[in-house]
């Protein structure tokens, strides 16, 4: 949350601590986990899940049968067969994105928002905060913040879908296969796209945290990444990267693993 405090060096976090608002500096993942906790208790963590779930369960069901349906029956007459993976998997989650970034707006609200009396955080108080924001910028606001998510989540998961096919047909070709082979190429693949692609991870969750104070100011993609630069420096581009690689590494195992064993049971059972 450097971007609104711009003239304090360093992360800052904004806690409610006895009745104070108060601000901290955070240095690093570890640190954060501690402020929270502190702040707010284990159950902290787990902070917007429910929205989270909101989002996530209808979201990857219909992103990954749309990607299955691209890779399968409507890319491969267009396109050479190395380079179908990685569109696939990009016009998916540009669909899905569109669909899901109001309700992504949301998720960022309830979990950046500082505890305290007067916002006690449950979700009903962040859909009067979202319709509060839309009545007064119009149903367009719903959608700010849908330029860098592109940015950072149409790459990743064209950059994920072919490295993880290829890692796949690698270890095919040594005679490895199964729920296991699916898991280490997912999260060996979700891993190096989460690295390319963290700098826009940065700016998507700084436009739509801004955004949620009310801010108008626009903020360009490419501006906003050097303004970042020049102010906190590259680093600044890669900062949550060790939780975005705790948290993607085996959610993209999982979720790849579970999607080729269901796969291969209702093939099978169909057989």
């Amino acid at each position: 949350m450097s971007s609104l405090a711009p003239s304090l060096e360093g992360d800052i976090v904004c806690i409610w601590d006895h009745g104070v608002m108060r601000t901290e500096r955070v240095n690093g993942f570890f640190d954060a986990f501690r402020h929270v906790v502190r702040a707010e208790g284990i159950p902290g963590l787990w902070k917007g899940a429910g929205t989270t779930l909101l989002i996530g369960v209808p979201s990857s069901t219909c992103y990954m049968l749309t990607y299955d349906h691209l890779l399968k029956v409507t890319l491969p007459p267009l396109l050479p067969a190395p380079v179908v993976p990685l569109f696939s998997g990009m016009l998916a989650r540009t669909m899905m994105s569109s669909i899901m970034s109001p309700l992504e707006l949301v998720r960022t609200n309830l979990q950046s928002t500082p505890l305290s009396p007067d916002n006690p955080h449950t979700l009903r108080s962040v859909l009067a905060s979202v319709r509060g924001l839309t009545r007064a910028h119009g149903p367009r606001y719903l959608w700010r913040g849908l330029g860098p998510t592109l940015w950072r989540d149409v790459p990743f998961s064209g950059l994920y879908w072919l490295g993880y096919e290829t890692i796949k047909a690698a270890f095919a070709r040594q005679g490895a296969a199964g729920p296991q082979v699916a898991f280490a190429s997912g999260a060996i693949s979700g891993t190096t796209a989460a690295l390319l692609t963290s700098p826009f991870d940065v700016m998507k969750t700084r436009r739509q945290a801004v955004s949620m104070q009310g801010s108008t100011a626009k903020n360009a993609t490419f501006p906003l990444m050097m303004q970042i630069i020049q102010n906190e420096g590259v680093s600044a581009l890669y900062a949550g990267i060790l939780p975005r690689i705790v948290k993607i590494a085996p959610a993209c195992g999982i979720m790849i693993a579970c999607f080729e064993g269901v796969g291969k049971m209702l093939t099978t059972e169909e057989s």
